[in-house]
């Protein structure tokens, strides 16, 4: 998600007219991202962006601006809310969203299951009566209001002749079950019983006489879900659902579950441009992956493109040529090949393929290639923990101390002196290129291994330019690595968001001057368009940056080098508060739940009072024998996971939200996959009242009784679903089947004309977009594409088989799909088209 900015909020009603606004991410009404607070503005810029895997199934995607009030709860200005079906209208652009009015009757999330059933009853006289039983069995999904959630559900029978009043937001007919306490998925399994129609004779031949049927045709039941207050507003409304009765006259029973709607209470909403706008860039994938034999065939072929010869008729390099975009095929191969341990070769063979087709070493590994997007993406997954610990400390001090940098004598402000600015900014340089020029100890293997590779192809090529073997890689670990995380530390998590206007200055000028060192140019003053940076770089022309580049740039990119893991400073990896349950005896033997900082390095997992205090427990890594999810039955709480440790002590976590449960549970299993005691099975419940809640075992210490799920791997080439990727590539080639099958014609019509046998670059038609490809070997490239397009139609079968199978099981109105689900609705009507079409 990128949230870019907010225009035409309406104005405060107060003198001061303007608001501090910030915006929230939810997934349905769970918030998993905030922004910074802009103060003082109608159009507030945020700029900020947002990425996660998302661990459960939602219905909408929300944003709220909200306007803080220091001494109030913050007021909600409007929101933004998209439908999970509607989120490809919107991928990947820039779309500008109105806000939609809030009130609490519209904010609904869950799903109720019911069943209804009419019967015939005999009264002691003889005569019939009609009687509806609604029970309800259960929900799922409500909503957690100011921290928790004590649900009950109102059951109604509406209709034309009954007056149902409304008491205190409640109907006076209303027939209401227990209150199930902080649980938002409550199983009541309660049934209620309604007359439906008047007292007839039992003589008649139809259940119904004509008035009473058009009676029961009016009628409706009403289930309504509140959440238990104890605040004088009273009870919360969490969503409602109305059902005719007209549908009982064809089965006098029926049983579904049902998504929750809003309250339609009849009031107006403001208008839509009351509230302003939201502008929004949202990019949403959804893979649907099979077992990882179903991708043999085109992994395989995939995975070869190493030692295909020549590269350019290997598949991967394909996948390059018909992307319309370098980055959407460099993404998902990178992960692929780090998965299996073949990156290095990989893009050794693509670089050095690149290396041979560049004429100017000032040019080399300049362009947006494949080889340029594939590093980027290998720094990206491989380096983030190297940047953490060599920029972090430096970027949050600029960030804090606010010192002013700005050396541009036009932007000079009332009061500032250029020649202390010029000072300020030359010791954040210094510093930053310090630690940088220092840190290639700590520079990740796979980095290094790739950095030799294309100093070596580049040596050899350009062998009369002695710095070219610095340059090749300067290319990418000063200008594509350290200057852009300089330059937008929010991008590489070193900061949580976009700095305020004036740090983003200071960062833009360091950035520049630190890219500018790192490319070891012969004219330096030459490279800024500005008089003021050239004259504020002549502080570093002294030799001894160059050499220290040098120095810098051997190191990470020698042969042989060895793997440092022994740290001596430990990383800091991830912090924040969570709240934890004690695990240690209390004198009375009471335990209870804090809110506690909780801070992870790469040497011990801790947790204090509060940030910088004294740690209260320190777990060494070592110790860490398993990270598991914890059932919400436990505690009814949700986002619980435990740390397991030897004798089996437990500590057990609640963290803000199930994107942060499952950032924990995955950065912690990382840090601690090699330990040499890991659990192979854990207690999905906790230890409660004498006895385990999952397998009723009363011994503390009994094993496990459900297999660890193994968590992400420490090694960061295993992080990743090699599968999930191998479908992800082939969605692309099925998305280019059509210029696929353009190529497939081209290697034989190239075959067929002996004078263009060595032809090595196909410009296809002017008027078709991105129509120049690589074709160094008609002949294996020919071989590859016949490949391609066999494994990608027989996906292509498998995902249409399963697609009609899954059609015929699916019941409209089952758990994975309640009644209300319009993205299933739109399923069903697409899927009896596509059968109606192949009869």
């Amino acid at each position: 998600l990128s949230l870019g900015e907010a225009k035409n909020l309406p104005t405060y009603p107060g003198p001061n007219k303007m608001r501090d606004c910030y915006c929230t991410v939810n997934l349905d009404q769970e918030e998993v991202f905030r922004t910074k607070i802009v103060e003082k503005s109608l159009c507030p810029f945020y700029g900020e962006d947002f990425y996660c895997e998302i661990p459960r199934t939602f219905r909408h995607l929300s944003f709220y601006i909200f306007d803080r009030d220091v001494f109030r709860r913050d007021s909600i200005i409007g929101k933004v809310a998209i439908q999970k079906e509607d989120l490809q209208k919107y991928h990947n652009r820039d779309t500008w969203f109105q806000l939609q009015h809030v009130d609490a009757d519209s904010e609904v999330q869950g799903k109720v299951h019911l069943e209804l059933r009419l019967s015939e009853v005999i009264t002691d006289t003889g005569v019939v009566c009609h009687k509806l039983a609604t029970r309800v069995l259960e929900c799922q999904g409500l909503p957690i209001v100011n921290g928790q959630c004590d649900p009950y559900a109102t059951v109604t029978l509406a209709g034309p002749s009954r007056q149902v009043l409304h008491l205190q937001g409640l109907p006076s007919e209303a027939k209401k079950t227990k209150v199930k306490k902080k649980t938002n998925n409550p199983h009541f399994d309660e049934v209620f019983y309604f007359e439906v129609t008047r007292p007839s004779s039992y003589n008649k031949k139809s259940h119904f006489d004509i008035e009473d049927v058009d009676e029961v045709d009016k009628m409706e039941i009403r289930v309504d879900l509140w959440n238990a207050s104890n605040l004088k507003f009273g009870d919360e409304f969490l969503g409602e659902l109305r059902l005719p009765l007209k549908f009982l006259r064809q089965s006098s029973s029926y049983e579904a579950w049902y998504f929750l709607q809003p309250r339609d209470n009849g009031n107006k909403s403001l208008k839509p441009d009351d509230l302003g706008s939201l502008r929004l860039n949202v990019v949403y994938t959804e893979d649907h992956v099979f077992s990882s034999d179903y991708y043999s065939p085109l992994r395989d072929l995939l995975l070869k493109s190493a030692d295909v010869e020549p590269v350019s008729a290997s598949a991967a390099h394909i996948l390059g040529e018909v992307c319309r975009e370098k980055q959407e095929a460099a993404i998902p191969l990178v992960r692929l090949f780090l998965h299996y341990g073949r990156i290095v070769p990989f893009i050794s063979a693509i670089a050095n393929a690149e290396v041979k087709r560049t004429q100017d070493p000032n040019t080399i590994f300049r362009g947006n290639s494949l080889t340029s997007k594939c590093i980027d993406e290998t720094m990206k997954l491989a380096g983030m923990h190297y940047l953490q610990v060599t920029l972090k400390p430096i970027i949050d001090e600029i960030c804090q101390v606010h010192k002013t940098c700005e050396i541009d004598p036009v932007k000079l402000k009332d009061g500032e002196n250029l020649e202390n600015n010029r000072e300020n900014l030359r010791q954040y340089v210094d510093r930053i290129f310090t630690v940088i020029t220092k840190s290639g100890v700590s520079c990740p293997t796979v980095m290094c291994d790739i950095f030799f590779s294309l100093r070596e192809s580049a040596a050899k090529r350009f062998q009369g330019d002695l710095d070219v073997r610095y340059t090749a890689v300067s290319s990418f670990i000063f200008l594509r690595f350290f200057a852009p995380a300089i330059l937008s530390p929010n991008l590489f998590q070193l900061t949580p968001h976009h700095p305020d206007p004036q740090t983003s200055r200071t960062l833009t000028l360091i950035s520049k001057t630190i890219q500018t060192l790192g490319s070891l140019s012969k004219s330096k003053s030459a490279n800024f368009k500005e008089s003021y940076m050239a004259t504020f770089y002549d502080y570093f022309n002294e030799q001894k940056y160059a050499d220290a580049v040098k120095n810098f740039l051997d190191l990470i990119s020698s042969s042989g080098r060895k793997d440092h893991k022994s740290i001596e400073q430990p990383i800091l990896l991830k912090e924040g508060f969570m709240i934890k349950r004690a695990q240690g005896r209390k004198r009375f033997g009471m335990k209870n739940f804090k809110k506690r900082w909780f801070r992870l390095t790469n040497h011990e997992f801790t947790y204090q009072k509060s940030k910088g205090d004294h740690p209260l427990c320190s777990i060494p890594i070592e110790n860490i024998l398993a990270v598991e999810r914890l059932e919400e039955e436990s505690f009814k709480m949700k986002n619980m996971f435990q740390v397991i440790q030897p004798e089996r002590r437990v500590l057990y976590i609640q963290a803000n939200n199930c994107v942060e449960a499952k950032d924990w549970i995955d950065i912690l299993t990382k840090v601690s996959q090699c330990n040499k005691k890991r659990l192979t099975v854990y207690h999905p419940s906790a230890y409660l009242n004498g006895h385990w809640l999952c397998c009723k075992a009363t011994a503390d210490n009994t094993p496990g009784c459900t297999p660890c799920t193994g968590g992400l791997p420490a090694n960061i080439q295993l992080d990743i679903d090699g599968d999930r990727e191998t479908e992800r590539i082939y969605s692309l080639f099925n998305l280019y089947m059509p210029k696929l099958e353009k190529m497939q014609a081209i290697p034989v019509l190239l075959l067929s004309v002996e004078a263009c046998g060595s032809k090595s670059v196909y410009d296809g038609p002017e008027e078709e977009e991105y129509s120049t490809f690589i074709i160094d070997d008609p002949k294996e490239t020919y071989k590859t594409l016949k490949l391609i397009i066999e494994g990608v139609g027989t996906l292509e079968q498998e995902h249409a088989q399963y697609k009609r199978d899954k059609f015929k099981k699916t019941k409209y109105g089952s758990q994975e799909h309640p009644i209300g689900d319009k993205s299933f609705q739109t399923y069903i009507r697409q899927q009896s088209e596509i059968s109606a079409h192949s009869i």
